[in-house]
Formats: C-alpha cells, structure tokens, sequence
C-alpha cells in the first residue's frame, strides 16, 4: 500500500476513499475542513440550491433530485417487470441515446455481463450494422431528456423504417419501441403516436445525474440487470452523505476540489482490474460537464489500464477506482494510484454525483449547467443547411491533411500545441475500433494528458471541458470516407451529412488549435496513422 494510504480509509456501506486525506493536506488550507465548517455535507444532503451561488441556485433548485432519485425510482421496479415479461420474446436491447442517457446503463451493463447495444453515434456503417443485427428480436431503447436530440431522432427514425422495411405494420413496429423521456418532451407525444412503450423520467434530475432514473434503469433492466440490486447500494450509501466524517463522497470531493486548487490540472480515471466496466466513461462526463466551465476543471482522461501511458504525470491526479483495491495497490506494478474509490456499483454513482457537486463549490462553478455544450449543435444546424467541402493541404496515402504539408508534420504540430491533446474519432466504434491505440500511442509520445473520444458521444461529455473549461488543449480530429450512406427518413440530409455537419460544427465551435484528418480509406488510414504515430 502506498504511504498516501497512512490515514486510512473513508468508507460507507461498502464503498471506501483511499488516500484523500493526502491530497487535501497538500492545499494550502483543508479544503474538506472548510467544507464542514460551512456545513457543506449536511446541506447538500438536505437539497440546499443556494451552495452554488445565486446565478446557480434556480437550476440547482430544479435538479438537485438525484440525491434521493432511488426512492422514486423504486416505483419504477413493478413496471419494469411487467415490461420485460410482455418483451421477452424480444432479447436483443438496443440503446438510443447520447451522453447521460446512454453512459450509465452501459456501464451496468458491462459491470453486470448483460448484453446490451449501445448507439451513440450518427456513422452510417455503424447504424446500419446495427440495423442489420436480429432485427426481429429487437426492442429499441430510445433515450432523450428533451426529446428532441438530433442524433437520437435520427436512429429512432432509422430503425422505425427498418422495421416497416421487414413487413412490420405501423402498430406492430411500435411494440419494438420503448420511449425513455421527460414529461412534456417531444418524444411522449412521437412515442404515443408510434405505440410505442413510453416511460416518463424523474423531472428533477439533471441528465449526468441520472443514473439511477429511468434513463439508466429502463435499459439496464431489458438487458437483465437487477436494477433493485443498485437502489438498495444506492440508498444504503446515501445514510453517509451528510455526514462530516465517515462520509467517503465527502472525501472524494474535497479531494478532487484541493487538486483542482493545488495545480493539478487532469485526472486519470485508471480501472483497478476489479470489475466495473465503463465507470470510467461515465465518470468522464460527469466530471469533464459539470466542472469544465468559466475556464476552471480538471480535465478527466479515461486511461485503458494500469499499465497505459498517462496514468501518472506532471499535474495528473491518479484515481483507481473498482470493487476492491486501495490506492497504490492498482495491478501493474507501476507508481500506483494517489486516490481510489472502491466499491459496489449503485453506491459508485451516487458517490461520484456527490463528490462533484462538493467539487463544483470548490471551484465555485455551477454543477447543473453546460453553456457550451449548445455551440456546436448551432453549427452543426447551420452546416447541415450548407455544407462546403474544404481542401485538404496535402494527400499522404489513404489520408488527407488539413493544415499541415504532411502527415508527419501535422502530428508534431498538434502534440506541441496545447498542454492536452484530445483525439476526436467520427469513425465507426466497431469497424475502426483500431484507432483507439492513437491515444496510448500519442501519450507516450507527448508525456502529456491525452484523451481518446468517439464522436458525437464526445460532444454530450468532455465537449464541454474543451470549449469551457482552461483553454490550453489542442484537438485532433478524424474523419472518414463514407462509402454507403443511409437517408434519416424524413428528413432532408443522411447520416454521412449529420456526422460530417457535427464535425464541422465542432471544428468551428473549438477556439483552440485542430488538426483535421480525413481517412479516404479508412482500415488502410487507421494502419497508416498508427503508423506515422508510432515512428514519431
């Protein structure tokens, strides 16, 4: 165990905080004595909107519910069994949904080894593999707080006519269908229309808070997750919450709020090998929407393994989390973790929520807000109305270069622009999933924090950061040839045109350098890119 463990632990109904007394002891002032002498804990457990400021205490006043959201939804649980008893004969579970609608129920899902389909994405040779899989079996989750999410009306779209495609009648399609919305939203309405199963979510709580909502729950549950099993950790762990000591989200975030304070500028998310599967990007979004703003965050970097390049590093806050492991106790042999939170699943979310709203007061940001997060989907609308193909500076290969005279050059240029570099894919996250060793690759390279993100899921999670949060990230995106497009019915633009109108509208939104690459073949381009990284 590391010497950063010497205060012990901070644990709860199985949940446990290593080593975040030693990070709060490196500030010039305890953060977390300061909290309590506030009355921070207690007030937060009691919904106080005002711990924010006043400019934030409307929105935290409307969204503060996911701090007891597990007894709500526990009136959920009857109609979640009646609806996976009448959709059993439908055992394929795709999810529609972007950022706070889909990362959690993924998360589940891989924790929990249920099959789910997760669809975030506006590639067309992804939606359309997706389409072509058991379709008969089918049922389709589509996930949207406001109901009128671009991408995901498109995917509803898509499989609605793929269904009538397959001799489905309009009623019959429906029951493919089940609609996970707020009440009010567009979708209550399109999914009545539709027949389709409709669920209305818990109103007062914010997207990235949502775990354990309907937007979480729904899926998780068709795929065959216990959901009850999460309420139970969650509302066990809930007792701690206002508690001043034996309160481990109280550490976490006094922890993560004295090292956005004490220099620490990123945060490596590390797995411990113990268990919860995609924690990481879940937490990735909570961190990276609600701290990155008014030019203040740290910067969160979802590192593959103990052994990857970026888990440790000038200004990197290192935190393990999983089932079991403490701090400096991370399989690898390497430096080892500076925080760990280790524990059951259900508890790990309402954790993490907790901890970044007391590191949201640290930093004196508003937690419930994205303002720019809307940026890009104003460009996006605009260049999907007119969009203008650019000439790339060179052609190398497969792959064409946007403001660079090579390939080689445009590398370089981009790892010494910033002090992070984002690596942004508008790719297909199963055909070109070979793109992802870009990030490893890069950051041994750099020695920098280097983040990997497919898109336009990256644009509902760290997008935020980027445009928000310190402006001193450079970007590099990647784009590819689409060889067989798919219309979205009713409307008048395909997926190609949506995915390349959001990445120009990205383009446009980031006032930071980018670097653009376009992969005119993609498998030869991915080969080609790992390639010129590698020889850096």
């Amino acid at each position: 165990m590391s010497d950063l463990l010497s205060g012990g632990a901070e644990a709860a109904a199985g949940l446990a905080v290593h080593g975040a007394r030693a990070i709060d002891e490196q500030s010039p002032a305890s953060t977390r004595r300061a909290l309590v002498s506030d009355g921070v804990p207690g007030l937060l457990a009691r919904k106080d909107p005002t711990l924010w400021g006043p400019e934030a205490e409307p929105a935290a006043g409307a969204h503060l519910g996911w701090l007891d959201t597990f007894h709500r939804s526990r009136e959920l649980l009857p109609q979640l069994a009646e609806l996976t008893a009448e959709l059993a004969d439908l055992d394929h579970v795709v999810l529609c949904g972007m950022g706070g609608s889909s990362l959690a129920p993924a998360a589940m899902a891989a924790t929990l080894g249920r099959p789910l389909t997760v669809l975030d994405t506006t590639d067309p040779g992804q939606i359309r593999a997706a389409l072509g899989d058991r379709l008969d079996t089918t049922v389709v989750v589509v996930a949207s707080k406001s109901g009128n999410t671009i991408e995901t009306d498109a995917q509803r779209r898509a499989y609605q006519q793929a269904f009538l495609d397959l001799g489905r009648s309009p009623e019959e399609a429906g029951r493919h269908f089940v609609i996970v919305t707020d009440p009010g939203s567009p979708l209550v309405d399109a999914g009545l229309e539709m027949g389709a199963f409709v669920i209305v979510a818990d109103p007062s709580v914010g997207g990235r808070f949502g775990a354990l909502t309907a937007f979480g729950l729904v899926p998780a549950a068709l795929a065959g997750v216990d959901v009850a099993e999460l309420l139970d950790q969650a509302e066990e762990f809930a007792a701690s919450l206002g508690r001043d000591e034996d309160n481990p989200a109280l550490a976490l975030g006094a922890a993560l709020g004295a090292a956005a304070t004490a220099g620490y500028t990123s945060v490596a998310l590390v797995p411990d090998g113990s268990g919860l599967d995609g924690l990481g990007d879940w937490a990735e979004q909570l961190l990276a929407e609600s701290l990155g703003k008014d030019g203040m965050g740290l910067l969160p970097v979802v590192v593959e393994s103990p052994e990857a390049p970026g888990v440790t590093g000038p200004g990197v806050l290192t935190v393990a989390y999983g089932g079991s492991l403490g701090a400096g106790a991370v399989p690898g042999g390497g430096a080892g973790a500076q925080l760990a939170v280790n524990g059951p699943l259900g508890a790990q979310f309402l954790a993490w929520e907790f901890a970044t709203a007391i590191a949201a007061r640290v930093l004196g940001v508003d937690p419930f807000s994205q303002p720019d997060v809307a940026s890009t989907k104003t460009h996006t609308t605009a260049f999907l109305a007119q969009l203008q193909e650019e000439e790339p500076t060179c052609v190398d290969g497969a792959i064409q270069v946007f403001g660079a005279p090579s390939l080689t050059d445009a590398l370089r240029t981009v790892l010494d622009a910033g002090d992070y570099l984002a690596v942004m894919a508008y790719l297909d996250r199963g055909a070109d999933h070979a793109i992802t060793r870009l990030r490893s690759i890069l950051a041994e390279k750099s020695g920098k924090p280097v983040t990997f993100g497919w898109a336009p899921r990256l644009l509902h999670a760290a997008g935020q950061f980027h445009k928000g949060g310190p402006q001193v990230g450079a970007f590099l995106q990647i784009t590819g040839e689409v060889t067989d497009d798919l219309p979205v019915h009713g409307r008048p633009y395909t997926f190609g045109r949506l995915q390349a109108a959001q990445a120009a509208g990205d383009r446009a939104a980031l006032d930071r350098p980018v670097l653009r690459l376009h992969l005119t073949d993609r498998s030869a381009g991915i080969n080609q890119l790992v390639t010129a990284a590698q020889a850096l």
